[in-house]
């Protein structure tokens, strides 16, 4: 797979971009009339203007990007979004303001990154017992620093 079809939804939409040869991430962008202003603890449902053909066996995961999360509290509601192949709507990013201060998102800002990565699906068995680990049932924290 070295491309993806994309369809633009609305003229003002940007593609997806890459900041360096070895990204993981492609840049997904607002697009907006102009700009909305997201409070503290609210969430705003920003637009792409994109819709995407993900191949079968493929999923986009909708992360965070680092300096608009740690710089202005604007990170994902649902942490990790996912668009599954046989998705074909619009694509929009859900921000959630973790911040003390309003932030204001401008058209054609990088609001996400989309890292397209290979999905197993598998058939779930319902079983008496697992196979013992060393960790075994030890949960959060539980292997130490």
């Amino acid at each position: 797979m070295n491309s993806i079809a994309v369809k633009k939804l609305h003229p003002g939409a940007k593609l997806p971009t890459y900041g360096s040869a070895e990204a993981a991430g492609a840049d997904l962008y607002a697009c907006l009339d102009g700009s909305l202003t997201i409070q503290p603890g609210q969430t705003a449902w920003i637009p792409t203007g994109l819709a995407l053909e993900i191949p079968k066996g493929y999923a986009g995961l909708v992360y965070a990007r680092s300096g608009l999360a740690c710089k202005m509290g604007l990170a994902p509601a649902n942490k990790v979004g996912v668009i599954d192949s046989d998705y074909r709507g619009p694509v929009t990013v859900v921000l959630f303001n973790h911040g003390r201060d309003a932030q204001t998102v401008e058209n054609g800002q990088r609001i996400a990154q989309l890292v397209i990565t290979p999905v197993l699906q598998v058939g779930f068995e319902a079983v008496e017992e697992l196979d013992d680990t060393v960790r075994g049932q030890g949960g959060f924290g539980s292997t130490g620093r």
